[in-house]
């Protein structure tokens, strides 16, 4: 145990994944049921197998028991129902991990399952302000929707960082380019500069394509000890290490510079819960549910230089065959947005070495975000890597 974590005792045995759609025409339920037992399949295992099971969500899906209780599962061992939004994505996948390496379970399933496009819209303005104390102060301004507020913090971190529109553009431009080897990804069209700036706003600074997809979607991971996972079906990824941290509860819990997330805070905690520094990732799956946290989160993991993301863009470094890849299946902004758990299944495809086209060779560890803790006011992180 490192930092109370259990280095490379986990793994992550399936992966599974349901369409990315606008209009899935199913219950999250029934996506949720899907994507887990193709996960199951691909590691070679049953329903019967599984003694837990864990989520998350944002009042927008169905509670992790209903799930167990569908997929037949008779002596529930382990259950986690998380609320909250991308900030504790990867916190599920660690607290599935810690409940394996305990002995409290043997195979948990987790997922994120959503129908974000057609039902019920991420961030919409048709239902009740959430429950924390700071809407009571945005809503008589109309300022309440996830864009209206990320913008906020994309003008202060273009502002300090001395960053452009086209800054932005190159990282959803390189995401498409990545989406379009990707035979799961919404967006099939290459975008350019000129389609990237001719974009309609959305908040200012952030246009269209700045912007993460709304997805109806579900993706589940299977979490069980390393030993057992050499067994089944699929090469294990193990958990090499994992750190959940806290965040800017929006914009007034005393975190005086907004352009360092608090993923700068945990990050020398990831690393050393898994015995690697940032040098050695091979590959990056960020979270973006908006592009400027792509930049901002190579900063604070210690990727790249502060202030010098822009020239890693232009320099084609964070594309396939670039000196860091970032984002390799699209992301949220091309791929789909499940929010933050298919980061962690297109980590697990690449150290696999089972991308194809997208593949990026010779990948041994991969780092893979959550949403860095603006607005939910929490962060997690994860790195994974290849059973040697």
């Amino acid at each position: 145990m490192v930092d109370g974590w259990p280095r490379d005792r986990v793994a992550i045995a399936g992966v599974g994944w349901t369409e990315y759609a606008k209009d899935s025409g199913v219950s999250t339920l029934t996506l949720a049921s899907r994507a887990v037992s193709r996960a199951l399949a691909d590691a070679g295992l049953g329903h019967g197998d599984v003694d837990g099971v864990a989520c998350h969500r944002v009042g927008d899906s169905v509670q992790a028991v209903l799930v167990a209780q569908a997929l037949g599962v008779r002596d529930l061992r382990f259950h986690l129902d998380m609320f909250g939004g991308g900030g504790t994505s990867h916190q599920v996948v660690a607290q599935a991990a810690l409940a394996v390496a305990s002995g409290m379970a043997e195979t948990v399933v987790c997922w994120r399952a959503v129908n974000a496009r057609s039902e019920f819209r991420m961030g919409g303005t048709g239902r009740a302000a959430p429950d924390a104390l700071e809407f009571a102060y945005q809503l008589p301004y109309g300022y309440a929707t996830p864009p209206q507020q990320y913008a906020m913090l994309a003008r202060a971190w273009m502002h300090a960082r001395g960053a452009a529109p086209e800054d932005l553009g190159r990282v959803a431009i390189t995401q498409r380019e990545h989406a379009l080897l990707s035979e799961r990804a919404m967006m099939r069209k290459p975008l350019t500069m000129d389609d990237y700036l001719a974009a309609r706003p959305i908040a200012e600074p952030l246009r269209l394509y700045d912007c993460c997809l709304e997805t109806d979607a579900a993706v589940a991971v299977v979490v069980t000890g390393a030993e057992r996972a050499r067994a089944l079906r699929q090469p294990p990824v193990l958990i090499a290490g994992a750190a959940t941290g806290g965040g800017h509860w929006l914009f007034s819990n005393g975190r005086e510079d907004p352009t360092v997330s608090a993923a700068a805070d945990l990050a020398p905690r990831l690393y050393r819960a898994a015995g690697v520094g940032p040098g050695e990732i091979d590959v990056a799956e960020l979270y973006d549910a908006f592009t400027f946290l792509v930049p901002l989160q190579l900063e604070d993991y210690g990727l790249v230089p502060r202030g010098e993301t822009g020239g890693f863009y232009a320099d084609g470094h964070a594309r396939l065959g670039g000196r860091l890849p970032v984002n390799t299946h699209g992301g949220h902004l091309s791929e789909g947005y499940v929010h933050g758990i298919n980061h962690i299944a297109e980590a697990v495809t690449q150290l696999r070495g089972a991308a194809g086209a997208r593949q990026v060779p010779g990948a041994e560890t991969a780092l893979t975000t959550g949403q860095p803790g603006y607005v939910g006011g929490t962060c997690s992180a994860l790195v994974l890597r290849r059973d040697r």
